[in-house]
């Protein structure tokens, strides 16, 4: 073979070869979409809810392992509550001094009302002893004009009225004492009172903290990751573990501003994950971001980057998150397929869903 049938040889190897490279990359590009469906790629994601301690302490005991589905209710973790059940009782001890307190501020009470009486009879016979004094002086007054008395018997009539009038203003004195002493003794057991209501709060919200030191799930979800350990010490609000809420998963997307702007919620979609490509999951848009973005670079490439786009949530139909909880993953990386109008026709591929 001649130097030139060769040449052309190659050339003509090198361009079969790269028709059939053209051809098996075009057969690999997928199909394009029909009118009226969108597309754009994302994550798994679920919502997320951290387990804390609301006080700070030591992390007694930790019930779950990562991994665990769990149910509302279900206790998750405890804190040491030794310092707390300390407290408790010393409150109670508080409670049952200021229970006595009042009873004691009660019968002093009863004790000023009783000299109080006695204070009344006192200030009604003074004033009885001086009304007879005034009389006696008055009718001496009248027979000393007739020399019928003695001027000493005068005087002493005379200082017997004042004396009489000097006991009875003493008298009304201690009645006023004992009036004031009974409105102290009330005021103590108002405080008394207040003591014991203090107390009892104080028992009250110890009791709180002992109930919050019990670290249950707030819903059904599976342990994602542990944070604490058994004998960590924690600052209040300190994490212990972390939950999937696998009752509530999505895919989030991006989408550029004139597919957005078509976008309804509610509208139906689809989900195909990398890792299963076989299946398609039935979904709906349950969000639709008011304010444009730049897509994050593990989203989109460079020159999508470059586009503003809407966020977009295609939320997974919860009764098939319950059918299929335990093979439920978040992060895995998918794309998601979204009518834009609701007449808009599926493409083959994509008609038939997994159903719950």
């Amino acid at each position: 073979m001649s130097e030139g049938s060769r040449k052309w040889l190659t050339v003509g190897i090198v361009l079969v070869l790269a028709a059939a490279a053209y051809f098996g990359w075009k057969k690999l590009q997928p199909a394009p979409l029909p009118d009226g469906i969108a597309s754009g790629n994302g994550r798994i994601e679920a919502t997320e809810i951290d387990v804390a301690s609301k006080a700070a302490g030591r992390v007694k005991e930790v019930l779950v392992r990562e991994g665990d589905f769990v149910t509302a209710g279900q206790i998750l973790a405890r804190m040491d509550t030794d310092q707390l059940q300390a407290q408790k009782r010393q409150a109670e001890a508080q409670l049952q001094q200021a229970i006595i307190a009042v009873q004691t501020a009660k019968n002093q009470v009863a004790q000023r009302r009783a000299e109080q009486a006695a204070a009344v009879a006192v200030v009604a016979q003074r004033d009885a002893e001086l009304d007879a004094a005034n009389k006696k002086l008055a009718r001496s007054e009248q027979l000393i004009v007739r020399d019928n008395i003695s001027q000493q018997t005068l005087d002493d009539d005379r200082a017997r009225a004042l004396g009489a009038k000097a006991a009875l203003e003493a008298a009304k004195a201690q009645l006023a004492a004992a009036e004031a002493a009974i409105l102290a003794a009330e005021s103590q057991v108002v405080g008394a009172e207040a003591a014991v209501d203090a107390a009892r709060a104080t028992i009250e919200k110890i009791e709180a903290d002992i109930a919050d030191s019990v670290l249950t799930s707030p819903r059904d979800g599976r342990v994602q990751f542990l944070v604490a350990q058994v004998g960590e010490v924690l600052a209040a609000g300190g994490r212990v573990l972390n939950l999937v809420d696998l009752s509530d998963v999505y895919m989030t997307f991006f989408l550029p501003t004139d597919q957005a702007g078509l976008l309804a919620l509610g509208a139906e979609a689809r989900i195909v994950l990398d890792a299963a490509p076989q299946y398609v999951l039935p979904a709906k848009i349950s969000f639709v971001a008011d304010v444009a973005q730049f897509t994050p670079k593990t989203v989109e490439t460079a020159v999508e980057r470059e586009k503003l786009m809407f966020r977009i949530r295609a939320q997974i139909s919860p009764d098939l998150l319950r059918k299929y909880i335990e093979q439920v993953k978040t992060g895995l990386p998918g794309l998601a397929y979204v009518k834009l109008r609701p007449d808009a026709q599926w493409p083959e591929a994509l008609q038939k869903t997994v159903s719950p």
